[in-house]
């Protein structure tokens, strides 16, 4: 429709510019032709005709040859002087499609006027901005490839070099007491599940973050669902040293939603607040339900997030504490799987952190339509 347009003002305006020419050259005809014969008749009746006179007044083939070309050079002049401008931006664009061709995405065109030309300028200006910003996603997506590949490579060789460190021990033939070897397999048992997690993780991430995992909406009980889940953490708690609490305004709430996406979304909310809350010795899981829209918050009372750091701490490998201790170190992807499930959902997650908690707070819809784009959440009613 646009590209229509654009040719119709084209050929409308090439159809003025000809009609101008034509009225120009038309006048310019009438004005020396008229002229011509006013002078040949003057130079008559004052008696000073000459052959050149005479040769004007006749109506011989040359003469009205003569006058079609003038027509056709006035017509021809008029015309390039109305089409010079357009001309001259024409170089200029094609001046600047040279520029980008040969790697120049600076190039810019200015926009003058507001015709098919300053158009097609726009056009090209928007697709040098499109090229710079696909080449940088590029480059963002090659770093990011190199990042993972040394995150991955770290994060997988520490335990593995601890489990061959004491496998060794174990199969040596220096002779080692029962209780000792039974710390060894402990230890090795310990880094080899920290493996499996890392491995899980990334697989995990990596999956989501390339669609390749479906999405199997269903019926889902929220309240039941992180009930079960702070079960399971049960000995997590206790381990830590950590009391933990459920509260609802509903009993029971259901939701559409895949159910092992959310179970894996609050598993790592709740076991980030383990991790990174131990100090604050309570975790509190938290349930509003209203008649379109669910809000879970998970609230620990630990390590506060600077602010500046909020805005990041989704971002994959990103880790509050920069270290990669044991204690709280991992591939750093937990959160950022939390918020592509949250996304594929088309909810909401947020995070905020002070001197009362730090709190992970997420948005879903109570009836998520799969086959819609669901992103930015309704009022709450």
């Amino acid at each position: 429709m646009k590209n229509n347009d654009m040719s119709r003002r084209f050929h409308t305006r090439v159809i003025m510019n000809i009609i101008y020419s034509a009225v120009v050259a038309c006048l310019v005809e009438i004005f020396v032709v008229t002229n011509l014969a006013m002078l040949a008749d003057y130079m008559e009746t004052s008696g000073r005709t000459n052959s050149v006179i005479i040769l004007f007044k006749s109506s011989d083939v040359w003469i009205i040859l003569l006058y079609v070309l003038l027509g056709i050079g006035v017509f021809s002049i008029t015309f390039l002087l109305l089409q010079e401008r357009s001309m001259k931006y024409i170089s200029k664009i094609s001046a600047a499609i040279q520029n980008i061709s040969e790697g120049d995405l600076n190039t810019v065109v200015e926009i003058v006027g507001d015709d098919e030309f300053s158009t097609m300028a726009a056009n090209l200006n928007k697709m040098v901005e499109d090229i710079r910003e696909l080449m940088d996603k590029e480059r963002e997506s090659e770093r990011t490839k190199n990042e993972l590949i040394t995150n991955v490579a770290h994060d997988l060789r520490t335990p593995l070099t601890s489990i061959i460190g004491y496998l060794e021990l174990l199969s040596g033939n220096t002779p080692i007491p029962a209780e000792m070897q039974k710390k060894y397999i402990n230890i090795t048992y310990t880094k080899a599940k920290r493996l499996e997690k890392l491995i899980e993780d990334l697989f995990g991430f990596t999956k989501l973050n390339y669609g390749k995992i479906s999405m199997k909406a269903a019926p889902v009980d929220i309240v039941k669902l992180l009930s079960q889940l702070l079960e399971e953490f049960y000995p997590n708690f206790t381990e830590k040293n950590l009391a933990y609490e459920l509260q609802s305004n509903v009993p029971a709430k259901i939701i559409t939603a895949d159910g092992n996406l959310l179970a894996r979304l609050f598993d790592n909310l709740i076991n980030n607040a383990i991790k990174y809350g131990a100090e604050g010795k309570r975790i509190l899981v938290k349930v509003h339900a209203t008649n379109t829209v669910v809000t879970v918050s998970v609230t620990n009372y630990g390590y506060v997030i600077p602010k500046d750091e909020l805005p990041l701490i989704f971002d994959k490998f990103y880790r509050v504490e920069q270290s990669r201790s044991t204690n709280t170190g991992g591939t750093g992807l937990g959160l950022a799987i939390a918020k592509n499930i949250v996304d594929m959902h088309g909810g909401l997650i947020t995070v905020s952190s002070d001197l009362s908690g730090t709190v992970f707070t997420v948005k879903l819809k109570v009836n998520f339509d799969i086959n819609k784009e669901n992103f930015g959440m309704p009022d709450e009613k």
